[in-house]
């Protein structure tokens, strides 16, 4: 039996719920020998720490709030994705980088900017666009969630459903080449 190559498969979208069901999808689709798991955002804790700060903290902007996913997709790089890999394993990263650009974007920030910010991460060996319609009405639980929740959209003259809705389009765009 020849063995497969450990591979970094990105799951990117704009629900949450969305993307865990399409990174357990993603997860099952690896053999059981060399399945390495899934990559959550979060798994540094930033963000956590951030939805229990004091109002007094005030809220923060899209570029606060993409700094600080970039310093947890480096936690997630060195104690979670390079390990597996090192190890033979494939791991499934849930979102993944370009739901980061892709709220950047929407928020009205600069590609160069962005694609500079996240320069470090790896390219995947393969990307999935999870749909946002298999939510099934559930919203919360993720990065793009949390972002629309904590950035003062409003100061930009831009809702919470426009901004998701400029972030699925971008991601489509992206998925289509």
């Amino acid at each position: 039996m020849r063995a497969r190559k450990p591979a970094l498969i990105a799951v990117d979208g704009v629900a949450g719920p969305a993307i865990s069901a399409a990174a357990q999808a993603a997860l099952t689709s690896i053999d059981r020998e060399t399945r390495g798991g899934v990559s959550h955002w979060d798994a540094s804790g930033l963000f956590e720490e951030l939805a229990v700060a004091e109002e007094s903290a005030g809220q923060p902007s899209a570029r606060t709030l993409l700094l600080l996913y970039a310093a947890d997709l480096a936690f997630r790089l060195r104690w979670e994705i390079r390990p597996a890999l090192a190890e033979g394993r494939s791991v499934v990263a849930a979102p993944y980088v370009d739901t980061a650009i892709a709220f950047g974007r929407a928020a009205g920030l600069g590609a160069a900017w962005l694609s500079n910010l996240f320069r470090f991460a790896p390219r995947p060996d393969a990307r999935r666009l999870a749909d946002a319609s298999a939510r099934g009405g559930r919203t919360g639980g993720g990065f793009v969630e949390f972002g629309c929740d904590h950035v003062a959209a409003a100061a930009n003259g831009v809702t919470r459903a426009e901004l998701m809705n400029r972030m699925a389009a971008y991601l489509r765009a992206r998925a289509r080449g």
